[in-house]
């Protein structure tokens, strides 16, 4: 599953009812919250979440916010993380969802359907929830009752892009954001291997994939599943920040099925701290790729560019997950 809220795959904050005390943006913040005690601003204690200020007991309403996840997909858990509100933490909360198309406004968002249902929240702490609903979601509406402060939001699930964003286009066939999905790896100490699909240049060494230090005579590997089947000819390969760790060498397999593999590109010596482009000299199609690192070590960024055979696969999730 990947973050759908993640900032760095460019959701964004879009709204609130109230923001008082804390921030709305901060909820997005990929860094754990924080907390330093007796720091005031003229508004009261200083919070690393969203807060807002007191309704006086009022029931005839209650707070909410509304975001655009960075990635449209189907929904499968929401984590509404309280750290650090202890005395101030909403009592409940509900979560919705909504698919839009386009890049509508706060005010222009309809056809709201329930995520979570309203459930109890606890203070200073992860509060999960499992999400079973079948449509694909673009924003998702915060509700909090009746008010206080939330300090992280993460919505995770499976990432459904649209199949008429990447036709007749070059499009990067493992990101994220495409669809592109890690099935498997050797090993992911330091960071996962999803890291590396992420959006834009990886911003320091643990937003890549590193693995631990190999005392076997072995190496490191993740298999991805693409966005949609293709011939891939253009891999770029990153290991910027990896300086004293990164990998002596990589090498590319594909396979049709993820079982079966073969070779796309051979051992190839890498450098630290460096981004590489390197061509794939092969007719077949794949529908996986493996990226092998050897014999461990750690890479910022992947991305793989080639001529896709079919777009069928995309248009039946696209269609089957759009809400009726």
């Amino acid at each position: 599953m990947s973050d759908l809220t993640e900032l760095t795959a460019n959701g964004t904050v879009m709204a609130a009812s109230d923001e008082f005390f804390a921030d709305k943006e901060n909820l997005l913040n990929p860094a754990p919250a924080t907390f330093q005690p007796h720091t005031f601003t003229p508004k009261g204690q200083q919070y690393d979440g969203w807060e807002t200020r007191r309704r006086f007991g009022r029931t005839d309403g209650h707070d909410w916010v509304l975001l655009r996840l960075g990635a449209a997909g189907v929904v499968r858990s929401i984590n509404v993380d309280t750290a650090h509100f202890l005395g101030n933490y909403p009592e409940s909360c509900s979560i919705e969802g909504a698919c839009a198309e386009g890049y509508p406004g706060p005010d222009e968002l309809t056809s709201w359907f329930p995520l979570v249902p309203v459930s109890p929240l606890k203070g200073g702490s992860d509060n999960l929830f499992d999400v079973d609903v079948p449509w694909r979601v673009t924003h998702v509406r915060l509700n909090i009752f009746p008010d206080g402060g939330v300090a992280r939001l993460r919505v995770f699930g499976d990432v459904v892009p649209d199949p008429r964003d990447l036709a007749d286009v070059p499009f990067d066939l493992v990101a994220l954001r495409n669809g592109g999905k890690v099935v498997g790896c050797s090993d992911g100490f330091f960071s996962p291997p999803s890291n590396m699909l992420q959006p834009g240049e990886s911003q320091f060494m643990a937003d890549g994939w590193e693995t631990a230090r190999r005392r076997s005579p072995a190496h490191d590997w993740a298999a991805i599943k693409l966005a949609c089947p293709a011939v891939p000819v253009v891999a770029e390969i990153s290991t910027k920040h990896y300086r004293g760790n990164s990998p002596d060498r990589v090498a590319l397999s594909g396979s049709t099925d993820g079982k079966s593999w073969f070779p796309l590109l051979p051992e190839t010596k890498v450098q630290p701290d460096t981004e590489h482009r390197l061509r794939i000299e092969t007719d077949h199609e794949v529908a996986y790729v493996r990226l092998e690192s050897h014999p461990d070590g750690g890479i910022a960024r992947f991305r793989l560019y080639g001529k896709r055979t079919s777009l069928d696969a995309l248009a039946a999730q696209w269609h089957a997950t759009t809400p009726i």
